[in-house]
């Protein structure tokens, strides 16, 4: 059995894709980031950074594994499983790259993206434009590594497509088009079509925000810093 620490988000629908893909026993637990259950001691000791998604592996000899961070929690259900991740060496150094990549650059400018989309005053023009072209920027990465083979890595669908899909399947909520990016919107449908797919996204459907945060929702999403994460981690 796998706790799976989560909120519906596209960071943690990439680790329940994986989860489902691999027909992995595990529970869903809820860590509701709007009232600060991601600074709670018992959370912390799985994940420091504070965020989600996160994982605690029971299914091991001896303790329990924490395992935090999308990216090192498909490489470790990847290694766990054998499945998705590529065999030879040349493979898996690709698989490496494109996890680094999602993780450390469209992630990253998506949500940001969002950030400035979803819930900063609108007199920031830069900031939202800076985003936006970087999010697009990576559409362009995709696009072209796509030009040749309908997946990442090639031939087969891996752990590279799994964690890049769920920021490309809210491009038009972000306010992009992927009309000049035919390959990309044609690989969107094809993992879209997948049941196990489905079935990740769906997860904790009814727990989605279907307003805008309150003052004191924002304070604990938008203003955290050393100082007031080590308070709530101590109260």
């Amino acid at each position: 059995m796998i706790d799976f620490y989560y909120w519906p988000t596209p960071n943690g629908w990439k680790v329940a894709i994986m989860l489902e893909e691999c027909g992995l026993e595990y529970r869903m637990i809820p860590v509701n980031i709007g009232k600060g259950d991601q600074f709670k001691s018992e959370f912390l000791a799985i994940s420091p950074n504070n965020r989600m998604p996160a994982i605690l592996d029971r299914d091991v000899d001896g303790d329990p594994v924490p395992v935090f961070e999308s990216g090192a929690i498909l490489f470790y259900l990847a290694e766990k499983t054998g499945r998705f991740m590529p065999a030879t060496p040349l493979g898996r150094k690709q698989a490496l790259e494109w996890l680094f990549w999602q993780v450390g650059n469209q992630g990253p400018m998506a949500g940001q993206l969002s950030h400035f989309v979803n819930y900063a005053p609108d007199d920031q023009p830069y900031s939202k434009q800076r985003y936006a072209r970087e999010y697009d920027r990576c559409l362009g990465v995709l696009e072209r590594q796509l030009s040749d083979r309908p997946y990442i890595l090639g031939a087969d669908y891996s752990v590279a497509d799994m964690i890049a899909w769920p920021w490309v399947l809210i491009a038009k909520p972000l306010g992009q088009s992927l009309d000049a990016f035919p390959r990309v919107a044609a690989w969107r449908q094809a993992i879209k079509e997948r049941p196990a797919v489905q079935r990740a996204v769906d997860l904790g459907k009814d727990l989605r925000r279907n307003a805008p945060p309150s003052d004191e929702e924002r304070k604990v999403l938008f203003n955290q810093d050393a100082a007031t994460v080590k308070g709530l981690s101590e109260g």
